[in-house]
């Protein structure tokens, strides 16, 4: 299976499973999901089996300083939903994404400073993210094709960003790659249906399930070379599914007010 089948598979599937989760446990919950590396997990997985070990450490680095770069996206789409409509939320939180992504990608950070600057910038991103005033989740009434348009506009956005890939080049095209399309795809449709509280939601639990991709990639990229592929992702995996068990529980308490 290529890299594009799998993400025109799984696209639509992760969008309906999150987009299925926020309405019935709320929108941060539907952020917390598209948090995990669903995708990007499967495709540095087949990336080691093309080009080996020593290609998939590199990727799986590069993905982790993606994580900083989306805690930035997230700063700037949430304080810009206070007060803007989501195409200029967009547009903000776009520019911070690609601003501190080539930042990262010319500053090529070691993997031990990688990591706390990853941690420290979704840290900063909790503590700086906005958080309005929710209306009744029950009171509600989303229309019937919201979830189906927005399962159309992430995989259109998905294969259209890989459909480019050749065009832009390696590294135009791995900063891409780390743009958190279902992130954005649930912020702004939560965004324009709901509110900018909404919007701010869905980024709140994405950056608790960064936490998860962080701790995923460090994993992957510190132990691909010596544990082989299956040691590695394996290591990757339980690395990942402990600490969003964490941030689920965290999550839990930022809701309750606690």
């Amino acid at each position: 299976m290529s890299t594009l089948t799998l993400k025109i598979a799984l696209t639509p599937l992760l969008i309906l499973a999150a987009s299925w989760a926020g309405r019935r446990w709320g929108e941060a919950v539907g952020g917390w999901l598209v948090g995990l590396p669903l995708t990007s997990g499967p495709i540095a997985f087949f990336l080691a089996l093309d080009h080996g070990t020593d290609f998939a450490a590199a990727a799986a680095a590069g993905s982790l300083g993606g994580a900083a770069a989306q805690a930035c996206f997230c700063i700037a789409y949430g304080r810009a939903a206070a007060a803007l409509r989501w195409p200029f939320a967009l547009a903000l939180g776009s520019a911070a994404f690609a601003v501190s992504a080539a930042v990262l990608q010319t500053a090529r950070l070691p993997l031990p400073i990688l990591l706390p600057a990853a941690v420290a910038a979704l840290g900063l991103a909790i503590l700086l993210l906005p958080r309005g005033r929710l209306p009744s989740f029950d009171a509600l009434a989303l229309p019937r094709w919201d979830i189906p348009a927005r399962m159309i506009v992430a995989t259109a956005l998905v294969v259209g960003l890989t459909a480019a890939a050749p065009l832009l080049g390696p590294r135009l095209s791995g900063l891409l790659a780390t743009f958190p399309v279902f992130a954005a795809v649930l912020t702004l449709f939560a965004h324009r249906l709901q509110s900018g509280a909404a919007a701010q939601q869905v980024l709140l639990g994405l950056l608790l399930g960064l936490f998860a991709f962080t701790g995923f990639f460090f994993a992957l990229a510190a132990t691909i070379d010596r544990a082989g592929i299956a040691g590695g992702f394996a290591i990757a995996i339980a690395i990942a599914l402990a600490i969003q068990g964490c941030s689920l529980w965290v999550m839990r308490r930022v809701r309750s007010g606690r």
